[in-house]
């Protein structure tokens, strides 16, 4: 029986440079030394690290399976060692997404984004590994509903009869912390109830109906429902597999060629479109904005990253970001008003409510009419 393979892609927010911009080459020179530690003890098989905006990003292959606590505990000391790292250069918000003050067995629930699905690998692997900046977790919907569910995107589910039957999303309420499972197409209206409302409802898997292959993990950590407010935004990270019985990779990469809308920006605060951009382009100032979205390709070879590929180095996305471009300047001459700043009872896991409490005893009591 083959092995199976982990991919891990775990990523935090340990340090900006400058402000919430970027991410210092001097951290991801720390993070490469500790992974390469870990590869020449044999718990990785292969890693590559790169940022997206001002967070670090950890891919790492294995055989120790999802949720290890070894590899937690080492993508959670390599956040430590790049904090100290940030600190002593005083980047800003040094440190920002570890939450707790020691690791606990798990990075989930501390602070840190995690993807991470368990294979077996094909005679040819294709993985594309998304990783974005100033975004929630329900940024991957669309596009998950789109590689996966629409066949105007996905020609492969009209004429390719491995993926003709459809796939299945595992949905994750991340309020109330529980799941359901809906199978495309037939309950491609159901799925919609839920996926349109991205703050709350997130594609969390995706697994093929024949025969419940995995297709497509995502991360869905919001960090206002562990720290209990505001405290940055979330900025997740996605895998996605490609080819032979999944979308083709241009037709995982088709859906971002139109620059959604998306919760994010400054402050976590503030709605506008996602750009996707090449590795070099992934350091938003405007605003804290656009949001930016990079993915990496890599073929799989017995747990060997071959790449990356910079996927989004295309000039066939300049037009999108074009239109990103002008769909941010739309949206930022609404300044504070509503559809620019986000709807107001989702603004109550931001610094607003202290805000709202320093007015609170200027309210009097309205006449009836």
């Amino acid at each position: 029986m083959p092995e199976k393979i982990t991919i891990s892609v775990i990523k935090a927010d340990i340090g900006g440079y400058v402000g919430h911009s970027s991410m210092h080459p001097d951290i991801i020179e720390d993070a490469n030394k500790s992974l390469r530690q870990a590869e020449k003890s044999g718990m990785l098989i292969d890693f590559y690290v790169t940022a997206c905006g001002d967070d670090l990003e950890l891919i790492m292959t294995h055989r120790l399976g999802g949720d290890n606590e070894k590899i937690h505990k080492l993508a959670w000391e390599t956040f430590e060692k790049g904090t100290e790292v940030a600190k002593k250069l005083k980047l800003y918000g040094a440190g920002q997404d570890l939450l707790s003050d020691s690791f606990s067995g798990n990075v989930k629930g501390m602070g840190p984004g995690v993807a991470e699905m368990e294979i077996i690998e094909r005679t040819s692997e294709p993985i594309l590994i998304f990783m974005a900046d100033k975004t929630s977790p329900g940024a991957w919907n669309f596009p998950l509903y789109r590689m996966f569910a629409d066949p105007f995107t996905t020609a492969g589910l009209i004429i390719d009869p491995k993926i003709h039957d459809g796939f299945k999303f595992e949905v994750l309420d991340v309020y109330e912390n529980k799941f359901i499972t809906l199978s495309c197409p037939e309950e491609m209206y159901d799925l919609l109830v839920f996926l349109g409302a991205s703050n709350r409802y997130m594609v969390n898997k995706i697994f093929r109906k024949t025969d419940n292959e995995i297709g497509a993990v995502a991360s869905t950590q919001k960090l206002f429902l562990i720290a209990g407010e505001y405290v940055g935004k979330d900025d997740p990270v996605m895998i996605v597999r490609s080819q032979s019985g999944f979308p083709a990779v241009g037709e995982v990469l088709e859906p971002f060629a139109f620059p959604h809308i998306v919760a994010g920006w400054m402050r976590g605060s503030h709605q506008g479109p996602l750009m996707p951009v090449s590795f070099k382009q992934a350091n938003p100032t405007r605003f804290d904005g656009p949001t930016r979205v990079i993915c990496a390709g890599f073929q799989l070879s017995d747990g060997k990253l071959i790449g990356p590929r910079d996927m989004f180095d295309d000039p066939s996305f300049d037009e999108t970001r074009r239109k990103a471009n002008e769909v941010a300047d739309y949206f930022r001459r609404h300044g504070p008003f509503e559809p620019h700043r986000l709807p107001l009872e989702e603004m109550e896991y931001t610094t607003m409510p202290k805000v709202m409490k320093k007015l609170e005893g200027r309210f009097v009591q309205g006449k009836k009419a």
